[in-house]
């Protein structure tokens, strides 16, 4: 190599070594990232975020309880106005007029 083209070479490598280390601590960073997100994905919490998970879930099961009991009330209500609508039409099948 001759003298002219280590001389250019020198600088450009003085520059790409920043660069290069803010590159790979982004890369750092964001693999992190990808490995604490994949724990909690799995379960493996720290303790305060496993207490708030063990909150939602108790309140997700009593959201749960309060619909089956509301779809229970739905559709005694449903049995309710269809034997209501049988007994109005009567044994020919015809509506019974209101005295």
């Amino acid at each position: 190599m001759d003298q002219g083209a280590i001389a250019l070479l020198i600088p450009v490598l003085a520059l790409s070594i920043p660069v290069l280390a803010i590159v790979s601590g982004a890369l750092k960073k964001h693999w992190e990232l990808r490995i604490e997100e994949a724990r909690i994905r799995a379960g493996s919490l720290e303790g305060g975020s496993a207490a708030d998970l063990d909150q939602v879930r108790s309140e997700l099961d009593d959201v749960r309880r309060e619909l089956s009991e509301l779809q229970e009330r739905v559709d005694f209500s449903e049995r309710l106005l269809a034997q209501k609508a049988i007994t109005d039409r009567g044994p020919s099948g015809a509506e019974k007029l209101p005295p």
